[in-house]
């Protein structure tokens, strides 16, 4: 990123800049760069074997180190961790733009209950996906933890207790997916925890219902949302919603819920780690 002098001067912002990491080295760099501006920049790590923690400690962020919990409960310990009340939270694939970092020493935090979001425009490779359902997205990124935190979901974790947020100016660089086949692979991968979440919460889908999840996932994100417009990469964006919406229920119905732990207090039982 080249430096501009409307760029606001590194470490000025009373704001702990968190991320999580496991394995982050191609993309950190860049997430931390894009916000010197905060006081603090904090990387929880849990367990890379990557230079991660090295990239971290090159460009002076604290790290601090927690075995996985899932998403949410992950970005709930960092937020703790972190040493000022306002926090932005980036994702290790994430980096703001030049507009976002300009405009970040702009925004009030005078007011806790204040918070802001971003439009985050997402690649694959080096193609923005415009259209689909990654084409409007937008992101609530910087808030108060006095006033809002983090649900504890497994994946697709969110922050509440917010009001609306306001948006942010510029955007948020998203660098997931080096390629079209990282889409399905990445929605298969999240397919267990968002079946132990359906399970959690008593929900099942007729096998015949599945179908029919599939095809209007499909029609809204190619169809509806204009993911046709992004030709072959939007149809697999399209693909990737089928298996969203339909994977995680078929696991419901077909793999039998994991036994229950015994008490701790139990004779034979192992003891609590």
């Amino acid at each position: 990123m080249s430096p501009s002098p409307s760029l606001p001067a590194v470490g000025s912002l009373p704001i702990s800049c968190v991320v999580i990491t496991r394995d982050a080295g191609d993309r950190l760099g860049a997430t931390l760069d894009s916000a010197q501006s905060c006081a603090e920049r904090l990387v929880l790590d849990s367990g890379s074997t990557d230079a991660t923690v090295s990239i971290a400690q090159e460009r002076g962020a604290r790290v601090e180190h927690q075995p996985f919990l899932g998403f949410g409960l992950q970005k709930r310990r960092a937020v703790e961790l972190a040493t000022h009340d306002w926090i932005l939270s980036l994702d290790a694939d994430e980096a703001l733009d030049d507009e976002a970092i300009s405009g970040l020493a702009a925004l009030d935090l005078s007011d806790p209950a204040r918070c802001w979001a971003w439009r985050r425009r997402t690649f694959i490779g080096s193609r923005e996906m415009r259209h689909g359902p990654w084409g409007r997205e937008r992101v609530l990124r910087l808030f108060n933890r006095t006033a809002c935190g983090f649900t504890d979901h497994r994946v697709h974790e969110r922050v509440v207790g917010a009001t609306a947020p306001l948006q942010a100016p510029g955007s948020i660089l998203h660098h997931s997916f080096n390629r079209c086949a990282d889409v399905i692979v990445r929605s298969a991968r999240y397919s267990g925890p968002k079946a132990a979440i359906l399970r959690d919460k008593g929900e099942t889908s007729p096998a015949w219902t599945l179908p029919l999840r599939g095809l209007a996932a499909f029609t809204k994100s190619y169809c509806l949302q204009g993911g046709w417009r992004d030709g072959a990469a939007g149809f697999i964006v399209a693909l990737s919603r089928v298996v969203d919406s339909t994977l995680p229920r078929a696991i419901v119905n077909v793999d039998p819920p994991p036994a229950p732990s015994p008490p701790a207090d139990r004779p034979g039982a192992p003891s609590p780690r």
